[in-house]
């Protein structure tokens, strides 16, 4: 049985929020990027009758992380992210925009990639896919991918933030295009895609990206 998975557009960049359980009905959900309006969310979650059982961070640019703080504390769930990432978190203010709402916190949980974490009855295979940020990392669970911002429908994440395109380009090449063609995407920003379809018409990591002058 796929998962059941929620998308909201939050923070000033309206970043995919996805809230996830295990099935529709599920007592308790993952929280993946809250990237703002904490307060709406969960009243969001009270409408699904799920409670947030933890928070996963794909990386630690400001709009994926706006909502953690009052999330985190709001509900008592703990935070997973990539440990090389943990100060943007910790130190909010000092990277994000001026004006931008969000509060430190301190992540409980940090990983790098390799890691097999549950939240919520579900087993998320943590991927490092570095290149979008240093310490960029995926999530993976039953047949459906949280990409972050590593991978789009028709994109990918851009690297002028810090980042290193090779380095994106190859990590998703052999970690994300490794997993089944059916494999469902769920992205930072914009629409849901699949591993096939990108593997087939992405321009820039795709079979055909060599035509574009990007390899």
């Amino acid at each position: 049985m796929p998962l059941a998975v929620d998308r909201y557009e939050l923070g000033p960049l309206q970043t995919n929020c996805y809230v996830v359980r295990s099935e529709r009905g599920a007592a308790e959900c993952a929280v993946i990027d809250p990237g703002g309006d904490a307060a709406d969310l969960r009243l969001e979650l009270a409408r699904l009758g799920t409670s947030c059982a933890g928070i996963l961070v794909t990386h630690g640019h400001f709009d994926h992380l706006g909502g953690v703080a009052d999330l985190a504390e709001g509900t008592g769930a703990e935070v997973w992210m990539p440990e090389g990432e943990r100060e943007r978190l910790e130190r909010f203010p000092e990277f994000a925009p001026v004006g931008v709402a969000g509060r430190p916190h301190a992540p409980e949980h940090l990983v790098s990639g390799g890691e097999t974490i549950e939240v919520a009855g579900i087993p998320f295979e943590c991927l490092a896919v570095p290149g979008h940020s240093p310490a960029h990392v995926a999530f993976y669970a039953e047949g459906e991918l949280f990409s972050g911002d590593v991978l789009f429908a028709g994109s990918v994440g851009r690297t002028d933030l810090g980042g290193n395109a090779a380095q994106l380009f190859s990590g998703i090449r052999s970690k994300l295009f490794s997993l089944p063609d059916g494999t469902l995407i769920f992205p930072g920003h914009g629409p849901p895609t699949t591993v096939g379809d990108e593997k087939r018409t992405n321009p820039f990591v795709g079979e055909n990206a060599g035509r574009y002058g990007i390899r």
